[in-house]
């Protein structure tokens, strides 16, 4: 799970900074410079990305990938809005609406495969002494 993740994050960091313009047209207009925010975002999600591999890192990228997702839902929000009220952006609700249900699972990724949270997967760490008895 935790490859998946860097790898999406990673092309999707790659995606902000060498084509912007698709994120440029979902983001609010309450978000100030608007370009050097996408290519900030984009390279949060490289960062994230390669820290969720790196495993003196993880944690800590789990939590800030988890955060980001927080950050630019109301990104995802307005693309969904912006189809809905004005018929534009390309894609229809078969993907805004399972895409805005899963954000808490986005967010809940990012802390599993970080290592912050194990539910509802527990990870069992057993005793060696168990193990060989």
């Amino acid at each position: 799970m935790r490859w998946v993740l860097a790898a999406a994050y990673l092309l999707a960091g790659v995606l902000h900074l060498r084509s912007p313009e698709p994120f440029l047209a979902i983001t609010p207009d309450w978000v100030p410079d608007p370009r050097a925010v996408i290519a900030v975002t984009g390279m949060c999600e490289i960062a994230g990305a390669i820290g969720m591999l790196v495993p003196r890192l993880r944690r800590l990228a789990g939590i800030l990938l988890a955060l980001y997702a927080l950050c630019v839902f109301p990104a995802n929000v307005k693309h969904a809005i912006d189809y809905i009220t004005l018929g534009r952006g390309g894609l229809t609700l078969w993907y805004h609406v399972p895409r805005l249900l899963m954000q808490p699972v986005i967010v809940w990724w990012a802390l599993f495969a970080g290592g912050v949270v194990d539910w509802p997967l527990r990870r069992h760490s057993y005793p060696r002494a168990s193990l060989l008895r």
